[in-house]
């Protein structure tokens, strides 16, 4: 179940409450005549079914709603009641399967950008790569993909794909370009300077590293395996089963991918270089892709239910 904060304009309260009732899969109505003061209105509260909460955000921002007044969305953990259980009942579907578009939206927009904190992680996370592929450790590399921020961005490209919004697109794309580019410059120059200090070798890249050597010879089972990743990554978000996507993170070689390009470039290893680009190439293509059809699906097959 969620439930709905709104403020509401007092000449709108009545259309607003009108919204919620008619609407299948909502309980627990209340109306605060004139309790809001910033901005002066009525507020209005109810609970409603998950696989109904997509289609009651939009008419309420048809109303004008999310301009004039406010919209507030909250997860209940725990509901004891026969309303909200028969609710939950007579809503169309199932609330596991139902995709919220506009929390799917504000989420992304907030992951997919360039920020300060976005370029530490991804930064760190790459060095921290540079130090597995180096000493041919994977717990060095699956913590890396762990601590890499990535699909954030990733996710916020393939909603833009399916709702058509060109500036979460151009959002998306810029962190990834610049964040990855960043990344991977100063890795370079945190290679060298690991060299410097005799931490690092250029022997170290080109002796046999039988647990990292996959990551700059990508093949097909790398772009399958970014296929299923971007299919369980969207799900996750979609079913706010946020837990399963830092399976999702260790599963993809995108960090990795891009800390040995950038190790490789410090000592012109011109060929482990192109290799480990190509992979991580493979990776972002693949999760788009992936991302972008699991939610096409989504919302054909939720279109058709409701």
């Amino acid at each position: 179940m969620l439930h709905l904060r709104l403020i509401v304009p007092a000449e709108r309260t009545e259309d607003v409450v009108r919204t919620i009732e008619k609407t299948v899969g909502t309980t627990h109505l209340v109306v605060l005549p004139g309790a809001a003061r910033d901005p002066a209105g009525d507020v209005v509260m109810c609970d409603v079914a998950r696989e109904a909460g997509d289609a009651l955000l939009g008419e309420l921002r048809e109303l004008g709603l999310d301009e004039a007044g406010s919209i507030a969305v909250e997860n209940i953990d725990l509901s004891l009641s026969k309303r909200a259980d028969k609710a939950e009942e007579e809503a169309p579907g199932e609330g596991a399967d139902a995709v919220l578009w506009e929390h799917l939206a504000d989420a992304t927009h907030e992951e997919s950008t360039l920020s300060v904190t976005y370029l530490a992680f991804l930064v760190l996370a790459t060095m921290i790569a540079a130090c597995g592929v180096v000493l041919d450790n994977a717990i060095l590399i699956v913590g890396a993909m762990a601590v890499g921020p990535e699909f954030g961005p990733l996710a916020g490209l393939c909603t833009a794909l399916v709702r058509r919004a060109p500036r979460l697109a151009a959002r998306s794309a810029i962190a990834l370009l610049v964040g990855f580019a960043a990344a991977m410059a100063l890795t370079t120059g945190f290679s060298v300077a690991m060299d410097a200090v005799g931490l690092f070798g250029k022997d170290m890249l080109e002796r046999a590293r039988p647990n990292t050597d996959f990551i700059w010879k990508p093949d097909m089972f790398s772009f399958v395996v970014a296929v299923l990743a971007g299919i369980a990554g969207t799900l996750s978000l979609t079913s706010a089963k946020s837990g399963a996507l830092v399976g999702v993170a260790i599963s993809v070689t995108t960090v990795p991918a891009a800390a040995n390009a950038a190790v490789a470039l410090g000592y012109g290893e011109i060929d482990q270089m192109w290799g480990s680009t190509e992979q991580l190439l493979l990776n972002l293509v693949g999760i788009v892709v992936a991302g972008t059809l699991t939610l096409m699906t989504q919302k054909v097959l939720w279109g058709r239910r409701g």
